[in-house]
């Protein structure tokens, strides 16, 4: 049996995100840190491995005030990204690097930073390079993340990342490693009777009394909760 073609977009209500090109597709954890990620009126805002560019125009979406600098080390990606920029009403605030992060230099602070990073840690490595870069830790490793996250930080600015909660234990002992305080956790659970699978933590420079919620996908099989269409209701177009 032949696989399924990927769709080669993905339309948004306000955007289009062309993926042909990108290892890793649109997908719920994306869409969700974009919708989750939140500050009052930022400056300046990093889009940390962008990928489709899926992050960066969700927050141009939300912050048509924002200046937004887009990263990404893997070419093809990063060339479909600044595609997909350029072709949204709101790509114009939107400037973007093909670098990694090891190598992005800048002066600029930032009031929100946002990474749907890299996160399968030790598992079996796909053969495809460009997979490969996008899903390993490999080549970002969450203590570098972390420490490079610090210093680009602005006094009171937020790090919005996503992931899995089975290393909820590690990502706690990297931000305690790096004076870092995790101030929000939203656990995302499939359904009411499942585990929670995904953590989207915000992390700052100052510890602030922790602000802890859940969040269900489906409410019963093939049927959205509510309080998921209200999270992403301004993006999808279905809701």
């Amino acid at each position: 049996m032949k696989n399924k073609k990927a769709n080669p977009f993905f339309k948004f209500k306000q955007f289009t995100i062309y993926q042909d090109q990108c290892a890793m597709k649109v997908g719920t954890d994306g869409v969700l840190l974009g919708a989750y990620a939140h500050f009052e009126n930022p400056k300046n805002i990093l889009d940390i491995g962008t990928g489709t560019g899926l992050l960066s125009l969700m927050m141009a979406q939300k912050f048509p005030n924002a200046a937004i600098t887009a990263i990404e080390i893997e070419e093809k990606a990063f060339a479909q990204a600044k595609s997909n920029f350029e072709i949204a009403d709101f790509g114009k605030n939107i400037l973007s690097f093909h670098t990694s992060f090891q190598d992005f230099t800048t002066n600029q602070k930032f009031d929100l930073i946002v990474c749907n990073p890299p996160f399968f840690i030790n598992a079996l490595k796909p053969e495809n390079q460009e997979r490969l870069s996008a899903r390993h830790t490999d080549f970002l490793p969450i203590l570098f993340l972390m420490e490079k996250v610090k210093l680009l930080l602005n006094e009171n600015g937020c790090f919005y990342m996503i992931f899995p909660s089975e290393n909820l234990i590690e990502i706690e002992k990297e931000c305690e490693a790096n004076q870092l305080f995790i101030n929000e956790k939203l656990l995302i659970k499939p359904t009411t009777e499942k585990a929670e699978k995904r953590i989207i933590f915000q992390i700052g420079l100052h510890q602030k009394p922790l602000f802890l919620n859940t969040l269900i996908i489906e409410s019963e099989r093939h049927q959205y909760s509510e309080a998921y269409k209200n999270l992403t209701k301004d993006f999808y177009l279905n809701f």
